[in-house]
């Protein structure tokens, strides 16, 4: 069996649809199962398609629950866990996360800045001193804890967070991470800053691994893996941003670039994918609304079909 990783970047409610869609196609035109990779990394939205995963849900079936079709036994779990409906939640709007007055950095985060300079994202320091939002994510996310177990899955599953003490990303499941249930890790990676609370860890606050890099894809740099198969929802065109919702997606793309090349560099090969302009179209620049899930699930899914039929890719994909 191929050495495969597998990346599943952030993107809120219309993320974990572009993901449905994206592995059922992998799973359907490929015959390979997103559940037999070696390790898995999930960031926000990521990490709970990744925890399904681990939990044994097979791809067709995140696919089938989003757009409410019939589910076999092994899906049915999504139904006992969350229920017919996809979550609703407020409208992300970036302007009201910037309404109410940041923390002001701490002695921790300037040393980390001060020692560690190679290390150091303003952009993520920035984030994770953004007033933090109203809202608890881990009671959106307490169903999780029915699959959970007697503790994490036996297969690496990696999720990323970032701790706002001092900006730095700690990827729970991954040795010498602090032990926590899985539930409350995926809660950490989803907290969006300044728009969910964040998630308290051994007496500190940590918030959506998105704020360091959407995918987190670096962090298999030395997993001497074959193949690292990336999905990024929040990705997007190379082209000039004209908004700033074009500039999350030029951001997410530029980040993504930098990780995938550092990965091929080791000799491991990269297949990305994300969203073109029709499932961009369809997600929109709500990432929390869950209007159109069932038309990225099925966007997504013939996109990616396509692009895994290309010659180039194939030859990747099997090899």
């Amino acid at each position: 069996m191929r050495r495969i990783g597998l990346v599943l970047g952030a993107g809120g409610v219309v993320g974990q649809a572009y993901h449905a869609g994206v592995l059922a196609a992998l799973e359907n035109d490929l015959r390979w199962d997103p559940r037999d990779s070696e390790v898995i990394v999930g960031t926000s939205s990521g990490s709970i398609t990744a925890s399904l995963l681990r939990s044994g849900v097979p791809a067709a079936e995140l696919a089938a629950w989003t757009v409410r079709a019939p589910l076999s036994t092994e899906g049915q779990v999504l139904e006992d866990l969350f229920g017919t409906e996809t979550p609703r939640f407020e409208p992300f709007r970036p302007r009201d996360l910037i309404r109410r007055p940041p923390s002001l950095p701490g002695r921790h985060m300037v040393q980390h800045a001060l020692m560690r300079p190679w290390s150091f994202r303003p952009m993520t320091a920035a984030l994770a001193l953004l007033a933090p939002g109203r809202t608890d994510v881990t009671e959106h996310l307490r169903s999780l804890r029915q699959v959970e177990g007697e503790g994490w899955p036996d297969r690496d599953l990696w999720v990323c967070a970032v701790r706002r003490r001092d900006g730095r990303r700690v990827v729970f499941g991954r040795p010498g991470a602090p032990d926590v249930p899985l539930s409350r890790a995926v809660a950490a990676s989803c907290a969006v800053p300044g728009y969910f609370a964040p998630v308290p860890i051994d007496g500190h606050g940590y918030v959506d691994g998105g704020a360091h890099s959407p995918t987190n894809a670096a962090t298999l740099w030395k997993r001497s893996l074959e193949l690292v198969i990336v999905v990024s929802p929040m990705s997007g065109p190379s082209g000039l941003p004209r908004d700033p919702y074009g500039t999350t997606r030029w951001h997410a793309a530029r980040l993504l670039r930098r990780e995938a090349r550092a990965l091929r560099a080791q000799g491991t090969s990269v297949v990305v994918f994300q969203p073109g302009a029709a499932e961009q179209e369809l997600m929109g620049n709500d990432f929390m609304s869950n209007a159109r899930v069932a038309q990225i699930v099925q966007a997504s899914f013939l996109a990616a079909g396509a692009h895994a039929a290309s010659p180039e890719v194939q030859q990747l994909l099997r090899g």
